[in-house]
Parts: C-alpha cells; sequence; structure tokens
C-alpha cells in the first residue's frame, strides 16, 4: 500500500464512465486491527477493483471513505463515482437557495468528507483516523453493497440501529455468528 497516492486514481477514474462502473452488491466482515487496517470482504472487492484500478495497473487501487449522511457508519466508494455526488450535492445547493438568494452551504460541508486511501491487491486498507471513530468501528467492520456504494458498519451498532432492514441485521448476525464474533 505505500507509495500509492490516492489522487493519481482520482484523476485516472474521471476517465472512466459512470455507466462504466460495477454496482456493490454483497457482504461480509473484516478484522480491524489497532491501526485501523481491514480488509474489504471478497463480495465486494472485485467490484471495487474494476472501479478504481491503479494507474500503473498492478492490483489495489484507491477507495474514498466518508461519514454516512445520516446513520452511525460510513460510506466508500470508488473515485469515479465522486463526480456523480459532486452532480447531486450542486443540486441540493441549489435548491438550498433562499429567497434572498443565499444557499445552505452546510450541504457540502455535511457531505463532502471523503477521504481517498489506497487499498493493495488483498482489498486491504486503513480506514480514516475521525470516521472509523464517528461510526465507533473498533474490532470488526461489517460491509453491506448499496449499489453506487459500500456501507460500513460496527456490527453491534447496526443491529441496534432502528429502522434498518431486517435482511441487513440478519446477514450482520450472519457475518458475526460465522467467525465467532459474539454481539
Amino acid at each position: 500500500m505505500a507509495g500509492f497516492r490516492g489522487s493519481e486514481a482520482v484523476r485516472a477514474m474521471c476517465e472512466v464512465g459512470v455507466s462504466d462502473r460495477g454496482l456493490y452488491q454483497g457482504s461480509g466482515i473484516g478484522l480491524v486491527d489497532d491501526k485501523g487496517r481491514v480488509a474489504i470482504p471478497n463480495a465486494l472487492r472485485s467490484t471495487l477493483a474494476q472501479n478504481a484500478p491503479r494507474p500503473d495497473g498492478k492490483d489495489g487501487g484507491t477507495i474514498i471513505i466518508a461519514v454516512h449522511e445520516t446513520e452511525r457508519c460510513l460510506i466508500a466508494y470508488d473515485p469515479g463515482y465522486v463526480a456523480v455526488l459532486k452532480k447531486e450535492l450542486d443540486a441540493r445547493t441549489e435548491m438550498s437557495r433562499g429567497p434572498d438568494g443565499r444557499i445552505d452551504y452546510n450541504i457540502k460541508r455535511d457531505l463532502a468528507n471523503g477521504e481517498a486511501v489506497p487499498f493493495d491487491g488483498s482489498g486491504r486498507f486503513i480506514m480514516p483516523g475521525f470516521p472509523r471513530f464517528h461510526a465507533g468501528i473498533a474490532g470488526h467492520a461489517f460491509f453491506w453493497g448499496t449499489f453506487d456504494t459500500i456501507e460500513i458498519w460496527d456490527p453491534k451498532t447496526l443491529v441496534e440501529t432502528p429502522g434498518l432492514p431486517a435482511k441487513m441485521i440478519s446477514a450482520a448476525r450472519y457475518h458475526c455468528q460465522e467467525k465467532g464474533i459474539a454481539l
């Protein structure tokens, strides 16, 4: 992972069209070490590698980690999705324009918080400190594909969060049970 700059991959991904992007489907759980290193589960790794290839053609790429807009979790996406998010935020910002012509700058302040980090050929990356702290992710991280992004949760937080789909909670419980993780 050392020596690879996320900004290079961001520039490379701008050349890939949005329609060329694979969709994130699947789930899994990963062990998070003391430094925040975790591996993206196989079910999601191949799509991420397709969407975020390294410019030099080697295994690995770039993943962007951000705090979720409303939930106590993280979202992860490939650099190609940044343009989609920016377009959406530009539209939301313009729609916020009040009668006096002013816009709500907090829209972008709140949602433009992603940090590009490299991942290696095994899907390992280091979760940035603040997002990991905000989501309460310590020993394990549950990954859930949502087509355009990947949600990353502390499994216990996910199970205790009201209003989430029963299938998602069941998947988290299943993956924890398979790994012997008590919730």
